[in-house]
């Protein structure tokens, strides 16, 4: 089954043409490292996933549906940039995002209850619980940022940059960890990096976004002189 099909998407800022009649797809369970550099449009490709970027041309779908604002079924982790909230909890700060596809206060009966505790469980973030956020490291807020994701059970996972700011070693514990839930949870992962040696032997495939146009291979078909 495809989770997340593009034909022919093309988008432009003003003058400069960002992506040029794309084409992809990414089967069902498939893990896939979201590559180049910075303006090649791996951020806006997310936006444009997760319906926020409609202003552009051919089709673009998940799970077999045109993309839309709110969908469920996916579960998105943005670029960590700055520190918000500092004063929450790790539990508060999952808690925070359940069911954010809707408007409104968030409210936890004991069904979100069990969901925050459930993905809290599946990033080893039981022991951040009680912490607030501004004490943590940048990779335990990672591990709680990775725990928002799981709250709605998506079947698309899309990680943008869960490895920046962290040293190698917590790069590819990171990467690993990610690794293991796709394969629990059978869901599929988009995930955006600028180095991909963490990622080595932990993705399916490679997606490489450059000058408007996007290749889609393994890691020995895509990192080549020719093909870069």
């Amino acid at each position: 089954m495809q989770t997340l099909t593009a034909q022919g998407l093309s988008k432009a800022y003003g003058d400069k043409q960002l992506f040029n009649q794309i084409d992809f797809l990414i089967n069902e369970g498939e893990r896939i490292g979201l590559i180049g550099v910075n303006g090649a449009g791996k951020t806006t490709l997310f936006r444009g996933l997760l319906g926020l970027e409609p202003s552009h041309t051919g089709a673009l779908r998940v799970n077999g549906i045109p993309v839309h604002r709110g969908n469920p079924a996916i579960g998105y982790m943005p670029q960590m940039r700055k520190l918000v909230g500092g004063q929450l909890s790790g539990w508060s700060m999952v808690a925070a995002a359940r069911r954010g596809h809707k408007w409104g206060l968030p409210w936890c009966g004991r069904t979100g209850r069990a969901a925050v505790k459930a993905a809290l469980e599946a990033v080893d973030a039981v022991g951040l619980a009680r912490k607030p956020v501004g004490t943590l490291s940048g990779g335990q807020r990672q591990r709680l940022l990775l725990a928002q994701t799981l709250l709605d059970d998506p079947s698309l996972l899309l990680l943008d940059e869960p490895l920046a700011s962290l040293d190698p070693a917590r790069m590819r514990e990171t990467a690993l960890r990610i690794h293991t839930l796709a394969q629990t949870r059978g869901m599929t992962v988009l995930m955006s990096a600028h180095d991909i040696n963490p990622l080595l032997g932990l993705m399916d495939h490679v997606l490489y976004l450059a000058r408007g146009k996007a290749l889609l291979g393994t890691v020995d078909d895509v990192i080549t002189t020719q093909a870069l």
